[in-house]
């Protein structure tokens, strides 16, 4: 799914609650033992922890450009399946005909075979999004408890039906039962579609040029749910995903053992002159430290939910309602009325499914 909209500030401070509530916890924490339990030495400088930042700044950098690279290349991918359905629908409607048939067949014949071969497409659209919605072991962004919480608000339509029961009103009974048996059923409903084409070019329905395009067709169908199963199959490298996770608690756990001391020692200076702003100036250290730790934090977080873009996640890529779209396009170029054709699924807070 992908937002549409700009992520509100109290829906971000919402999905984030917890690790605020954590980070203002660990600076209450840290102010108290500094002023109260006498810790004044349990300090570091700012040298050593500002190269720890750094270095967690470039790698959170890194695996945000490189969500963010997985997240564009499978918009683009879809978005290719998109103009590749539109062809291959504007293709079959005028190249299956009479013109080189050996033996005619009637206007509702041919209406029939578009039919069925434009019904075949929708199946494997069907196919395909369902596999990329299909859980992995490394896909563990919705398992978190606030993006379980926008997983029961804003659930995609896969996780509510099953592969059989979608492509059932697109499949005759023997393809249904032939795709079902196939672990990749998507590659076999475009095999279907190639021995079907064939068929149709053996009794010269379908002239040998417009097979030979058809076929480029398949193929570069065939090429885009590749690309698409890459995505899914090949996740974010853990080595990167992992280390810059714990660098980043690294960082935030030590970063109290810097500022405090510092926001402590800038009290005492001003305490001869303002001694009533000087004795509590080593509290505002905790919103300072909130500041910082939340926005690392978040960054990192950020990232590692944009890592695996078919995950199901309020983030992804909207394969449902660009299926679901293109499916409303064919149907409708074949004459077919509303009333025939399914609504687009529905937009749940500014998010497409």
């Amino acid at each position: 799914m992908y937002t549409r909209k700009v992520f509100k500030a109290k829906d971000m401070a919402k999905w984030t609650r917890y690790e605020t509530c954590l980070f203002f916890t660990i600076g209450v924490i840290a102010v108290g033992a500094y002023k109260f339990l006498d810790l004044g030495w349990l300090k570091i400088p700012w040298t050593p922890l500002a190269l720890i930042g750094t270095a967690v700044a470039f790698v959170i950098g890194f695996q945000n450009n490189s969500a963010y690279g997985r997240i564009w290349e499978a918009r683009k991918i879809w978005g290719g399946i998109v103009n590749t359905s539109r062809t291959f629908g504007m293709y079959i409607q005028d190249m299956v005909s009479n013109e080189y048939a050996s033996v005619q067949l009637s206007s509702e014949e041919l209406n029939h075979e578009v039919k069925t071969l434009t019904y075949r497409h929708i199946a494997w659209m069907t196919a395909l999004r369902h596999a990329m919605r299909a859980p992995k072991p490394w896909e563990t962004v919705i398992q978190e408890k606030t993006n379980r919480e926008w997983t029961d608000i804003i659930r995609p339509p896969e996780r509510n039906s099953t592969v059989e029961n979608d492509m059932q009103p697109y499949l005759s009974e023997e393809d249904l039962a032939y795709v079902m048996s196939k672990n990749n059923k998507q590659t076999a409903l475009l095999y279907l579609q190639s021995h079907h084409l064939r068929r149709l070019k053996e009794s010269g329905v379908v002239w040998e040029f417009s097979f030979l395009q058809l076929e480029g067709v398949l193929q570069e169908l065939f090429t885009l749910q590749g690309k698409s199963e890459r995505i899914k199959n090949f996740p974010y490298p853990r080595q990167y995903a992992t280390l810059n996770h714990y660098f980043m608690w690294i960082f935030v756990l030590l970063l109290p053992l810097a500022i405090v001391p510092q926001f402590s020692d800038i009290g005492n200076e001003i305490n001869e002159d303002y001694p009533a702003i000087g004795h509590y100036f080593i509290w505002l250290s905790i919103p300072f430290y909130l500041a910082v730790a939340w926005v690392f934090h978040t960054m990192e977080r950020i990232g590692r939910t944009g890592e695996n873009p078919f995950e199901g996640s309020a983030n992804d890529v909207p394969i449902s309602t660009i299926a679901r779209g293109i499916e409303i396009d064919l149907r409708q170029n074949l004459g077919e009325s509303d009333e025939e054709i399914p609504e687009q699924f529905p937009v749940v807070y500014d998010t497409q499914m």
